[in-house]
């Protein structure tokens, strides 16, 4: 490294002193803490991420935001080219520099890193990094941080997008690698005109229907609510109300959004008595997470939840009848019959009950371990990847080779028998592969994506959330002294060590009429996770306590917690 470039480095760090006595990990989410002890970080991670374009010698993505934390809360976290997250072999590296002491410290590490990665630093390779923040108000002050950082390496420019959602970032950075258009009029043009494609296509007997074209959307008091409110003006054949837009004075994440709603399972602010019946929506902080609810009776806050799990199930539902229609009788040249692999991916805390709907239906389902990472990797080896989570977060890959297959039978069908059934499950498919964000989970185009398909099957939120009766479940946790003791396989399902602990748990778990419990260490604390299914709640409950109880026997201190 040049001399001008390390006194460079130098000069700026020396002007963010990190936090003392903070230790933070780059995870999933990135690096989040309190917004106040961020600065320090934030200019580091700028830094980071010009060096990753450099590596990659391609655009990259940097996103101020803490999704679901409460609003005192940020965060930073790398959008790698592919629009996915950072690649996890550079992690260590992010928690080396976050952590470095001095400003001389933090400059070893980045000229070792350097060469190590032999990253091209002879002024020719240029650095170039999109820039997004939600709507947090520390956000502007950690985002000059990052352009601080970025600009402290030589070569190194920072875009600026603004106030984005942080699936809008990653949709944009994939995209500028793609040599597409990266802004948010091109996505917001991208998702509407896909959601209008897939409603042209509903079929006529449907249409006549005349089903509920409106919902009504929780926008957690962030960025998701602001960009819905004018996302919802370029769509034609469906009504959406926004709530809680960040406008009205209410706290982003305070007893709204997707993280609140899922896991207490009651109403967020501003629902309640007067929204019996009807269908509604909660986006998370960041809009990269959505589930749905309705509200039963007026008589309490409790809501009727649908899931990741069912989301899930409606896309893999639709997906496959359209791949039925486009293979189906009538094809007989072999090249016509490019038979599609679909899959479905989920982690052990998926509901069994949805599970067992998805392989009814003769589906292919993996686990991987639980993390977006996992999922998405796993999801990425089929010609058609559809994974969610229960918290709402997911997506669909579609492969290249596939999509390239599509297109081109497509384009056969137009001229053989265009508007023929075929050709619109040819024409429905590939408008869900432009509308869904392959890049990441996104709230708003798995909204519009829901909407269609229960506008192209007739259906009511009611019929939908009939697809399959949840099985009842509960999670606890236990202190233990070393949650390293355990140590797990198969999609961290089955316990391996200690020795003993699986062999207990199964005996535990026959009692229960469709009972399923698996135990796994958390990745932040001293405690093990355990998770109970049975046919009954009093049988999860139970379920799970006897295992909590096994485990303190084993490795804890003799106590458990909810």
């Amino acid at each position: 490294m040049k001399e001008e470039q390390s006194l460079l480095l130098l000069q700026s760090s020396s002007l963010f002193a990190p936090p003392k006595g903070v230790k933070l990990s780059y995870g999933t989410a990135g690096f989040r803490a309190d917004a106040s002890i961020l600065k320090s970080t934030v200019h580091r991670v700028g830094i980071l991420t010009a060096l990753r374009s450099l590596k990659t010698r391609s655009v990259v993505g940097l996103m101020i935001t803490a999704s679901h934390n409460k609003v005192t809360d940020n965060g930073v976290k790398i959008v790698d080219p592919s629009g996915g997250m950072l690649s996890q072999q550079w992690e260590p590296f992010a928690d080396q520099i976050a952590n470095a002491g001095t400003p001389e410290a933090l400059l070893s590490l980045i000229t070792e890193f350097i060469e190590k990665e032999k990253i091209p630093f002879d002024g020719v390779q240029r650095a170039e990094i999109l820039l997004g923040r939600d709507t947090r108000p520390s956000g502007e002050s950690l985002l000059e941080a990052a352009k601080q950082g970025i600009s402290s390496i030589f070569g190194a420019m920072a875009l600026d997008l603004g106030v984005l959602t942080t699936p809008q970032l990653h949709w944009m950075v994939r995209a500028r690698n793609k040599s597409m258009a990266a802004t948010e009029p091109a996505y917001f043009e991208q998702i509407s005109s896909s959601f209008r494609c897939l409603v042209e296509l509903i079929p006529n007997e449907t249409k006549s229907n005349k089903m509920d074209n409106r919902v009504v959307v929780d926008g957690a008091d962030g960025v998701g609510g602001e960009k819905l409110e004018v996302l919802k003006n370029m769509l034609t054949g469906l009504v959406i109300e926004v709530r809680n837009t960040g406008k009205g004075g209410g706290l982003l994440n305070d007893g709204v959004g997707a993280d609140y709603v899922q896991k207490e399972k009651v109403v967020p602010r501003g629902f309640g008595s007067n929204d019996v019946g009807i269908r509604c929506a909660s986006l998370d902080g960041d809009a990269d997470r959505i589930v749905y609810f309705t509200v039963p009776d007026n008589s309490s806050s409790r809501i009727d939840l649908v899931d990741g799990d069912k989301m899930l199930s409606l896309f893999a539902l639709f997906i496959k009848e359209q791949l039925c229609i486009l293979t189906e009788e009538g094809n007989q040249n072999p090249n016509n019959n490019y038979q599609a692999r679909l899959g479905v991916v989920q982690t052990a805390y998926a509901n069994g009950a949805s599970t067992d709907f998805l392989k009814q239906l003769g589906l292919e389902v993996i686990f991987t371990p639980t993390g977006v990472k996992h999922l998405h990797e796993k999801a990425a080896q089929f010609d058609i990847g559809i994974y969610f989570e229960a918290n709402g977060h997911g997506t669909i890959l579609f492969s290249e080779s596939w999509l390239s297959w599509l297109e081109a039978r497509n384009n056969e069908l137009i001229l053989v028998s265009e508007g023929s059934e075929q050709q619109k499950a040819a024409l429905r498919l590939l408008s869900v592969s432009k509308l869904i964000n392959q890049a990441v989970g996104d709230a708003l185009s798995s909204l519009l994506l829901v909407e269609a398909i229960l506008q192209h099957k007739g259906w009511s939120i009611h019929k939908w959330n009939e697809l399959y009766q949840d099985l009842t479940s509960r999670q606890l946790k236990v202190k233990v002294v070393d949650r390293t003791a355990v140590t797990t396989t198969n999609a961290e399902t089955i316990a391996v060590s200690p020795p003993g602990i699986q062999e207990a748990i199964d005996a535990e778990t026959a009692k229960y009429p469709k009972g399923r419990c698996f135990i796994r260490p958390s990745g932040t604390e001293d405690v093990i996770r355990v998770y109970a299914e049975a046919s009954t709640q009093e049988g999860a409950d139970s379920l799970a306590n006897t295992v909590a109880k096994i485990v303190d026997r084993f490795l804890g201190f003799g106590s458990s917690e909810q």
